[in-house]
């Protein structure tokens, strides 16, 4: 059978489009109901409906997508569920935009109207990266694709919804919480974006009310000083012992407050006495509560100053601080002001500087909900990946506070529940809508304005999107999940709550691991963003170097616990690694057009030397290529196989091969050897890089299935396994690259007609060498290779010292001796001077400590490199002299 030749080099765009639209139309992604097959699933985290494929969502689908083609190809039975999210604020904003350019505002077209923008805005663009994550070669399961508002995602919304209701555990209070003023609604805690800025610290004199002296209170925010109904200090502060359970005047209102006592209070803070203002300040809110005091709110839901903040009402936030500064300066109650650097929140959508705000919103009580989360990873029915992410899961989870649902806009799932105008009771419906009072057949009902967070419904994502609260065979089938594939920084947004109502709701954890990968930043270790320039483009990068360098490239780098520095050039060195496949796989193909296809195995026994080594040298990348997957590992699992692939089937095997094709009674063994390595590579390969692989194997004369998709992932195989065969070409290659080492130094690469002499005191080994002569004088091109048991150097002669004996070669009218004693001085001079240099910072405490860790392991591996190339200099010098 005459194998096809591949083309001259490998041209992604013509095979990307066409396997992945060839694989959704065969049915490959979707998964089979077969009861005799294990099952794995995974749920996709939702990118928002507003997104466009960027670096992080291509590390995170890509990994999820090895997983889900090597369990696939392992023979499970496996779902992988994908779908958007609604993304409440970020949607609405767009819209928003848009409705600005024409000079209209949400309530210019009023709810009904606006919504509907809002659904044939994602009709158009909100299916935009789902087909970006195609291009990525994402094989979701896309039949079972979901979105968070569709009808039964919001059906499950609301059953939630109106259980933890009839449970008790959601409730409508008042309370302090994160406000935007700018998106004019409540944020999670967790989406207020924290950083330091300049700032300043007032001390403000507060008059006790008898007259008879002030006490000084320190803060960085004056306007909420208005809103002030105590002052407080710690019990055990000296200074003002005598001072608690006095009044003092409030400045510029004139309102009379307590000296209060309470043991969060930092005495080392500004003067160790603090405003106490309940409604602006998270911490104060808690004190208030502790000492009954009144709630007073100054700022309101715009910005602006409320009445109860007297002359200042009407007045912008940061207007009124301006304001309030100068009159206590006229009233002689600032006494100093200084430089502070403080902490500011902004909204994580606008960069708004966010307002703590008293508000009536609602809120689910977590307590309750936390403690079965805490137990599941606590006894191992959930396993973090990396380990270390569970500290911080504890951390979040035993100091978990009640959880704000409710969001002052108009996109996202509207709170199901409708107040009557006639008996004032309050109706909570697991119904799209209500028009009758259930209490006094009133039809006077008032809908809630606000709608759920975001998060809320992701919160029900594993399960919801299988089709609860009914008992479908989805969920029966694939719930609990396998593993969830995310990053760090929701483990609480979103990981937390996902345990929490998975396990109420069901009764079953959500998924049994949670791999948490890293960060991709910039090749100096930087964050990507527009504003540096640095970011780095996944579509871009596909289209300059294919998906699959960019795939290989992020798996590549994905260790565990460690951010990934990703620059184009490391992903245009991967590329180089494509064009090996192809090349080998070119190689191998034009060497099978006389090869005849057979059923029998391996003779295994019967191979030449090689030809056992690189077999048994596939077993071993098979057995950790599993390990590694199946803990996680991505990248040292596609690095045991780039490196199989390039360093010991490209670099060794193949060349051998072509002495092996030249003999008749291995040629057939070496084509079926050749074939058998090829295959499985690719199969290997393919979760980490689909495409190529897949081309390449539409290519081969022998494969069990159609696609290499559905192929069976190679499982280790002891029989093949050969340590004396691999014992014997390490030898082999040690002394080949010896001789390669001498003939490079000497720039003699082009030299063929060398002798070389090969001295070893085991007669076993010089046997050996004797057998290979052939081999190692075709893969060293040289000559002929001389074997002594006893042996001198001679003069002229420079040599290699091995494990197993020492090569000579002489060069005697071969080189100009003095000319590269000469060379080889200046450069050991070179490097001497240099290592001087790099050893003086390595005893330098301060660099040591000051400068990243990265450049310190730099300089220790220049500083290493360095060394081992002096040593060999030395030598060579030795020899030539």
């Amino acid at each position: 059978m005459e194998a096809e030749i591949l083309e001259k080099s490998y041209d992604p765009k013509r095979v990307e489009e066409k396997w992945y639209k060839i694989w959704e139309e065969k049915g490959y992604f979707e998964p089979t109901y077969d009861k005799t097959k294990p099952k794995f699933s995974i749920v996709i985290p939702p990118p928002n409906v507003t997104g466009a494929l960027h670096i992080g969502h291509a590390l995170n689908n890509t990994l999820q997508d090895v997983l889900v083609r090597y369990k696939r190809m392992d023979g499970y039975d496996v779902l992988w569920v994908p779908g958007t999210d609604h993304a409440g604020i970020a949607t609405q904003n767009v819209v928003e935009k848009e409705l600005a350019k024409e000079g209209l505002t949400r309530y210019d077209l009023g709810r009904e109207a606006f919504l509907k923008r809002v659904w044939e805005w994602k009709a158009l663009y909100g299916g935009k990266i789902i087909s970006q994550l195609k291009k990525l070669g994402a094989s979701c399961s896309w039949s079972y694709e979901r979105f968070t508002m569709d009808e039964g995602l919001s059906r499950a919304v609301r059953e939630v919804f109106v259980r933890l209701w009839e449970e008790g555990l959601i409730y409508k209070g008042d309370y302090i919480i994160n406000w935007c003023p700018r998106c004019e609604t409540a944020l999670a805690d967790l989406e207020v974006e924290f950083e330091s800025v300049a700032g300043k610290l007032w001390y403000i004199k507060y008059p006790l009310e008898d007259g008879s002296n002030y006490i000084v209170v320190a803060t960085t925010r004056p306007e909420t000083m208005l809103g002030d109904t105590a002052v407080a200090v710690h019990p055990e502060d000296k200074r003002y012992r005598a001072l608690i359970g006095k009044n003092i005047k409030l400045p510029l209102i004139g309102r009379i407050i307590p000296i209060i006592a309470d043991k969060i209070v930092d005495p080392e803070f500004g003067t160790g006495a603090v405003k106490v203002t309940p409604a602006h300040d998270f911490t104060d809110f808690e004190i208030a509560k502790r000492h009954k005091l009144p709630f007073v709110k100054v700022i309101d839901e715009k910005g602006k100053m409320t009445e109860e903040a007297g002359k200042y009402v009407g007045l912008d936030r940061f207007e009124a601080r301006k304001k309030v500064i100068e009159d206590l300066k006229k009233e002689g109650l600032l006494e100093k002001e200084k430089d502070y650097q403080l902490v500011l929140g902004h909204c994580y959508r606008c960069n708004t500087v966010i307002e703590p705000l008293l508000s009536k919103q609602w809120f689910v009580s977590t307590k309750p909900l936390a403690q079965p989360a805490i137990s599941a990873v606590e006894y191992g029915f959930i396993k973090f990946i990396p380990e270390n992410w569970v500290n911080l899961y504890f951390d979040w989870m035993r100091n978990i506070r009640d959880w704000c649902i409710s969001r002052q806009i108009w996109w996202g799932h509207r709170i199901p529940v409708w107040y009557c105008s006639s008996c004032g009771e309050t109706i909570v419906s697991r119904e799209e809508n209500v028009d009758i009072c259930p209490f006094c057949g009133s039809k006077e009902l008032k809908r809630d304005e606000d709608v759920l967070d975001t998060w809320f419904s992701s919160a029900l994502w594993p399960f919801s999107t299988l089709g609860w609260p009914e008992k479908t065979e989805a969920l029966k089938t694939f719930y609990p999940t396998s593993v969830l594939v995310t990053s760090f920084d929701i483990i609480f947004f979103w990981v937390a709550r996902m345990i929490m109502m998975g396990i109420h709701f069901t009764g079953q954890i959500p998924f049994k691991n949670v791999y948490i990968h890293a960060l991709v930043r910039d090749e100096k270790g930087q964050k990507m963003s527009k504003s540096r320039g640095n970011v780095i483009d996944p579509l871009e990068m596909i289209e300059k170097y294919g998906t699959d360098a960019l795939r290989f490239t992020l798996i590549a780098l994905a260790a565990q616990g460690r951010d990934i520095k990703l620059s184009e050039a490391r992903i245009e060195g991967f590329r180089h690694f494509i064009n090996k496949i192809w090349n080998a796989a070119r190689f191998v193909l034009m060497n099978l057009k006389d090869y005849i296809p057979d059923k029998k195995d391996l003779n295994f026994e019967e191979l030449p030397l090689f030809s056992k080594w690189i077999l048994s040298e596939l077993q071993k990348t098979i057995k950790i290529t599993r390990e590694k997957l199946e803990e996680f590992e991505f990248d040292q699992s596609a690095m045991q196989v780039y490196h199989f692939f390039w360093d010991k089937f490209c670099d060794w095997y193949l060349e051998i091969s072509k002495i092996y094709l030249k003999d008749p009674n291995y040629r057939k063994s070496t084509q079926k050897v050749l074939l058998e390595v090829l295959k499985n590579s690719l199969k290997l390969l393919h979760p980490f890089i689909p495409f190529i692989t897949e081309e390449i194997w539409q290519y081969l004369p022998e494969r069990e299935t159609e696609h290499i998709i559905i192929a069976k992932y190679p499982l280790y195989e002891e029989k093949f396994v050969d340590e004396i065969a691999e014992k014997w070409v390490k030898i082999l290659q040690e002394l080949i690259v010896g001789i390669r080492s001498i003939k490079a130094e000497y720039n003699l690469t082009t030299k063929t007609d060398l002798v070389v002499t090969f001295r070893s005191s085991d007669k076993e080994v010089l046997d050996f060498i004797k057998n290979q002569k052939e081999p190692i004088k075709f893969l060293a091109k040289i000559s002929d290779i001389e074997l002594r048991s006893n042996y001198e150097k001679k003069k002229g002669e420079v040599s290699v010292v091995l494990q197993e004996g020492e090569i000579f070669i002489n060069l005697e009218g071969l080189i100009d001796v003095e000319k590269e004693i000469k060379r080889l001085e200046k450069e050991k001079e070179k490097i001497e001077k240099k290592l001087v240099q790099i050893e003086k910072k390595l005893k330098n405490k301060e660099f040591l400590e000051k400068a990243p860790r990265e450049i310190v392991e730099k300089e220790k591996n220049s500083y290493n490199d360095l060394k081992e190339r002096l040593n060999k200099i030395i030598h060579y010098l030795s020899d030539l002299k």
